[in-house]
């Protein structure tokens, strides 16, 4: 990748500061690169496996058809395994030092597919955090009358809002040449201003605007069960409590790192602060840890969401005892026709040395 250090020419800044935050320099560093490209992986493995239990406790058991929030998991967990997918060109790309080898289409395809299913994922994360409160307050209430909106219309409509923002990215990401490699970035026709407005509706449509609305959500939440539901059940008040803030701190502190160094650089696309050698090292040696602290949101997502519910942990439970009790079934078969095989060639021995006896 291009070494801009803090004694570059103007050029070199300019070029280093109109990059995508997805695709950012290493300076050389094939530690930092590997361990990178390592991570990417373990992301990966982990986020398809745990994805794909999601799919089979809520779509092969059917559980879509009894909650909401289950049909928002299920396209939660179709967002992030999309995602997790898109790893492994990433994982190439840093080993590569971030030269893009996979050509300009699949350089649109790839990171129209990362943004547009972060977008989604961050969309549905909200609209979870909004029903879960709706499903509380109306339970707690007594409403005799639901809302009509369709559960997946409303998917339908993240989706589409997903789609749509993703646009900008689906334009202007290409191949580009800088400093004499090829890396997969934006390029927008009227220079790094753009960059900048697109970086920072970025983090007001994927960060702060649902950050705000799942913490009031969970907020107006824990208010209602003190208030009305659980209080003489503490221990109940309590799993809840756990249950919301562990939600909202794997959403902040998976989001807030890359979005914070993601603005910083929008101010200095915007010219309110200076490029330094205090933002190269951050963007070059910090910024890739915090890429991949947000994409291990997408294997988190299932542990969260699913695990911690009963229900999910008593079907993972039951698959555990079937495996186990599948495996014990055919291990026995296995000795029985072991057994049998033997106690044949046996008796085919005894019948031998009884014929030459005789």
């Amino acid at each position: 990748a291009p070494d801009i250090n803090s004694s570059a020419s103007i050029s070199d800044r300019e070029s280093f500061k109109s990059l995508e935050d997805i695709d950012v320099t290493a300076d050389e560093s094939p530690v930092l690169r590997c361990l990178i490209s390592i991570t990417y992986s373990v992301v990966c493995v982990v986020g398809l496996i745990g994805n794909l239990l999601v799919f089979f406790f809520i779509r092969v058991r059917q559980e879509r058809r009894t909650s909401k929030i289950n049909f928002f998991i299920l396209n939660l967990a179709v967002t992030d395994f999309q995602f997790v997918l898109t790893l492994p060109f990433w994982a190439v790309d840093t080993a590569l030092d971030f030269s893009w080898p996979f050509g300009d289409a699949m350089c649109k395809i790839i990171l129209s597919v990362t943004v547009m299913n972060m977008y989604a994922s961050v969309f549905f994360l909200t609209a979870m955090s909004i029903t879960r409160y709706w499903s509380v307050a109306s339970a707690l209430k007594d409403r005799s009358r639901q809302t009509s909106c369709s559960i997946r219309w409303v998917s339908v409509v993240l989706w589409s809002l997903a789609t749509v923002a993703t646009a900008p990215t689906s334009i202007f990401s290409t191949v580009t040449n800088v400093a004499g490699e090829k890396l997969c970035l934006l390029r927008f026709p009227d220079g790094q201003y753009w960059l900048a407005v697109y970086h920072l509706q970025k983090i007001l449509i994927a960060f702060i605007l649902p950050m705000a609305i799942v913490s009031i959500s969970y907020l107006l939440l824990l208010r209602l069960i003190r208030q009305r539901s659980m209080k003489n059940n503490s221990k109940r008040r309590t799993q809840v409590t756990k249950s919301v803030t562990i939600v909202v701190l794997s959403f902040f502190l998976c989001w807030m790192p890359n979005h914070a160094i993601t603005f910083w650089g929008v101010l200095v696309k915007f010219n309110a602060v200076y490029w330094d050698k205090s933002y190269y090292i951050v963007h070059t040696y910090v910024f890739p840890v915090t890429v991949c602290l947000a994409h291990a949101n997408s294997c988190l997502n299932p542990l969260i969401y699913c695990l911690m519910r009963k229900e999910f942990r008593k079907k993972l439970k039951d698959l555990r005892w079937v495996t186990n009790e599948h495996i014990k079934t055919t291990l026995s078969l296995l000795d029985l026709n072991l057994k049998a095989e033997l106690c044949f060639q046996e008796k085919g021995i005894l019948h031998k040395s009884e014929a030459r006896a005789s």
